[in-house]
């Protein structure tokens, strides 16, 4: 049996360079941009309601008739319903 010799350097393996952010990374960071801020300022509570299966599927049909979100149309009627600033 032989065994390595004392006399040879072991090789290194050369680091290649920094691998490109990721898809999933860039959509992260995205969420620190002006704009996105802006909007969560405005609207910064959830709010969690049981419905029907049925019923959601008729608020989800009516929102992409109006080419909304279902939360933007949701948003307007309780504003125009609770909303004014009167307590």
């Amino acid at each position: 049996m032989t065994g390595p010799s004392s006399s040879s350097t072991p090789k290194r393996a050369s680091i290649g360079r920094k691998p490109a952010a990721d898809p999933a990374s860039t959509w992260v960071r995205q969420a620190d941009a002006p704009e996105n801020v802006a909007k969560a300022s405005i609207f910064t509570a959830r709010l969690t309601i049981d419905v029907t299966p049925a019923l959601r599927g008729r608020i989800k049909v009516i929102a992409f008739e109006r080419g909304v979100t279902a939360a933007e149309m949701l948003r307007e009627l309780l504003e125009c319903e609770y909303g004014g600033g009167q307590s």
